[in-house]
């Protein structure tokens, strides 16, 4: 098994993977990134993918966008958990989002996908811990939204670079 190993580190490179951010903050993905808008999405939950998105995008302010993303957001909070006297007991909160990613300059749309997340809420006796509890699934659940539509966004960038 010792000798296998030398072998395995030499077939390695031929295997196709590639680092997606090569290059750093100069190299091609994250030049595309930062050429991209992200178009205002309403509601609060709206406004959390739209910060997280900018986090992760890291856009260069005052640079003309190369490209517009558009999003959509289906937020769900479904009762599973039932006791004998009906009352609900666990939650599950679902963020679905589709996006598009479209050239700033025709409006091509170049990625039209789909994102999501869901988390599990107990609900307790105290109906503020319960509130705090799904607003704090929320904000996670657009983090993680967030993280797979920039991970689309940056493979696209990587394959058409």
């Amino acid at each position: 098994m010792k000798r296998l190993a030398p072998l395995a580190l030499l077939l390695l490179p031929a295997c196709g993977l590639q680092p997606l951010y090569s290059g750093g903050s100069s190299g091609d993905v994250a030049q595309a990134l930062a050429g991209v808008e992200v178009a205002p999405i309403p509601g609060r939950n709206g406004w959390l993918v739209a910060n997280a998105l900018k986090d992760r995008i890291a856009a260069v302010p005052g640079a003309s966008p190369r490209y517009r993303l558009t999003v959509e957001l289906d937020d769900k909070i479904e009762g599973f958990g039932i006791r004998r006297d009906d009352a609900i007991t666990r939650e599950r909160r679902t963020l679905r989002a589709r996006y598009q990613l479209k050239d700033a300059a025709n409006g091509t749309v170049l990625v039209d996908a789909t994102a999501g997340s869901d988390a599990g809420i107990d609900v307790v006796q105290s109906e503020y811990a319960t509130i705090a509890a799904e607003n704090t699934a929320i904000e996670r659940l657009a983090g993680e939204v967030a993280d797979q539509i920039v991970a689309r966004i940056a493979l696209y960038a990587k394959r058409t670079q």
